[in-house]
């Protein structure tokens, strides 16, 4: 059977930080928060702790810098338009 936490937003915003490590340890399944009574979010744990890996780098390795570009060497070498007080262009 689920374990469902339900709170109101002002309980949820003093307890935040222990409701999410609750959440992370699986001793409730899913935290219901409410406003007036009426639930405005619902809060639980990833279905898989791959799927949330997979979201992070998961552009690894899809860009290629040419081997003589140097990522630190500016680009435009040419004063900017605010330089010379013009700020519009």
């Amino acid at each position: 059977m689920a374990k469902i936490q339900t709170l109101d937003a002002t309980e949820f915003k003093a307890k935040c930080l222990e409701i999410l490590d609750r959440l992370a340890a699986h001793e409730v399944d899913r935290v219901v928060v409410t406003k007036q009574g009426k639930p405005v979010a619902v809060l639980m744990p990833p279905s898989e702790d791959s799927a949330v890996r997979g979201i992070h780098g998961f552009m690894r390795g899809s860009a290629v810098v040419a081997p003589d570009f140097d990522l630190t060497e500016p680009v435009n070498t040419e004063p900017f338009v605010a330089e010379a007080g013009d700020l519009h262009g």
